[in-house]
């Protein structure tokens, strides 16, 4: 039985748009572990399926998908994103300590 991970992916370091952060993730675990390839020395696994992610619009239809092949799976939730508003004065602001 193959497990899976459930998951958005976070907003990319080297761009400031979160367009990829709104898909949902299906990636599954890691069956056999890693091992360096002989002739060239890559990190290799025999389990071909760790490399296969595939992505979902909505959390309903990943779950769905999921639960229609029987993956037992683990969600991660997303850490929602805090918004602090600003304005230009508050460059300006000086707050006197009493």
């Amino acid at each position: 039985m193959a497990s899976a991970r459930l998951y958005r992916p976070t907003k990319n370091a080297m761009q400031s748009g979160r367009a990829n952060t709104k898909l949902w993730v299906l990636e599954y675990e890691q069956a056999t572990r890693r091992e360096p390839d002989p002739l060239m020395g890559w990190s290799s696994a025999r389990d071909t399926l760790n490399q296969v992610k595939m992505k979902f619009e909505t959390f309903e239809e990943a779950k769905q998908f999921a639960e229609k092949n029987g993956f037992d799976y683990v969600v991660v939730e997303p850490q929602e994103r805090s918004f602090k508003p600003k304005n230009y004065a508050d460059n300006f602001r000086y707050d006197r300590q009493a």
